[in-house]
């Protein structure tokens, strides 16, 4: 994506720690204080999903809606909105605009100028009556300002902070909620992850389902559960978009489902773009299967601007076995991506919080948006081409290339 000036939501790093020693001092401090804690306490597919159909029948959307939590939903508007000069503007809009509730759940907050924007339109809005609620993750809004914080509880809004970074259990402290979710009045919602990315503003059925993932939660940090017209309107189509929201957390694997279920229907092509490509096994198989049956797999990855230099190590210890196996992998170049984006066969597109990692399907809680669209699927292939061509392609000799730490960072890898 094009750098644009986020602060106070997430910027790109000016400046990264590239010594050797840094990133191996990294990866002991992870597999020291986190081994075990990625563990998955769900089920969870043990074997690659046999490819039955393709992600264009009728078979597929009746796979993906009954296993994945939620139904399509017809009759949605979603525009999508790309870096945070058309992104914070277009939510700040939105929050200015409510007139019976906001929930806001984000994953980082940093104070600065757009941190503040947020902070005074929710309570603007809090003053004037409206319920505002609002989850924070402890560990991803240590730095938002002890003035936001206390100008948002003085105005009435309900913050919660999600698990204390400072909570002794490492199974509860490495769960963090790394949604991007804001919905307006339970009738329009915005979900992605915001940074250096895409945003996607959705109206429709499907807002009812990511109100839905916030409400799960509310519930799980307060106790209370969010219902009633003001959160749960009756909604009418607004466009002509299938769609279906899914979450993701430690308890539920829907994601992880999710990503298998789309590659495993992959009969032509597969599109990803991720922030933090670091998919497991079993993953893995599935994209080589799918590479092995003539799908055309390309994948866009962050290059040396990346805030998780450990990720990237990781990732790369992968590569070769990928790339001889005619996976395309790019990295790109201007600036950190932060996308989350899967397309499937010109017609299935996942975006949202999820990246293709251990965190994302194990730990975290994620909320993602499904759309079964030819004419929506065309608009992210035109955004996922522009981002290919300011890209570099990894070679297979450059991928082979040895690196004495990509094998300690793939030991931690299960941990990130």
């Amino acid at each position: 994506m094009r750098s644009e000036n986020t602060e106070g939501m997430k910027a790109p790093r000016s400046r990264y720690n590239n010594s050797a020693s840094g990133v191996l001092a990294q990866a002991i401090i992870c597999l020291f204080f986190f081994a075990g804690c990625a563990l998955k306490t769900g089920k969870q597919p043990r074997q690659e999903i046999t490819p039955l159909y393709s992600a264009r029948s009728p078979e597929f959307r009746q796979a993906a809606g009954s296993l994945l939590g939620s139904n399509f939903v017809s009759g949605n508007s979603i525009a999508t909105l790309v870096n945070g000069n058309q992104i914070f503007p277009t939510m700040l809009s939105a929050i200015r605009s409510a007139s019976h509730s906001i929930n806001f759940e984000t994953y980082l907050f940093v104070d600065g100028q757009i941190a503040n924007q947020f902070s005074e339109a929710l309570t603007e809005r809090a003053r004037s009556g409206i319920k505002v609620n609002a989850i924070l993750d402890a560990q991803g809004t240590q730095k938002m300002g002890m003035r936001n914080l206390e100008q948002l509880h003085n105005a009435g809004v309900q913050v919660v902070k999600y698990h204390s970074a400072f909570w002794p259990d490492p199974r509860r402290y490495n769960n963090r909620s790394h949604r991007k979710l804001l919905i307006i009045d339970g009738r329009v919602a915005f979900v992605g992850g915001v940074g250096i990315a895409y945003e996607w503003k959705v109206t429709g059925p499907a807002v009812a389902q990511l109100q839905a993932a916030f409400v799960s939660s509310w519930l799980k940090t307060r106790g209370e559960v969010l219902h009633g017209s003001d959160y749960f309107p009756p909604l009418s189509s607004t466009g002509p978009y299938l769609a279906q929201a899914i979450r993701s957390g430690a308890h539920y694997e829907n994601l992880d489902l999710m990503y298998l279920l789309a590659i495993a229907s992959a009969r032509k092509t597969l599109r990803i773009e991720n922030a933090y490509f670091l998919p497991d096994d079993l993953m893995r198989k599935e994209l080589i299967a799918a590479a092995k049956r003539g799908v055309k797999v390309e994948v866009v990855v962050p290059g040396e601007q990346i805030d998780q230099k450990l990720v990237r190590l990781a990732s790369r210890r992968h590569w070769p076995g990928l790339i001889r196996n005619g996976i395309r992998i790019f990295e790109y170049q201007p600036t950190m991506v932060h996308v989350k984006l899967l397309i499937v066969d010109d017609v299935f597109v996942s975006v949202g919080s999820g990246n293709f990692d251990n965190r994302s399907v194990r730990l975290n809680d994620e909320a993602n948006l499904d759309v079964l669209d030819r004419d929506f699927a065309a608009e992210q292939i035109r955004l996922f081409e522009m981002d290919k061509k300011r890209s570099r392609e990894i070679n297979p000799d450059e991928a082979s290339a040895a690196n004495p730490l990509q094998h300690a960072a793939g030991l931690v890898a299960p941990q990130l």
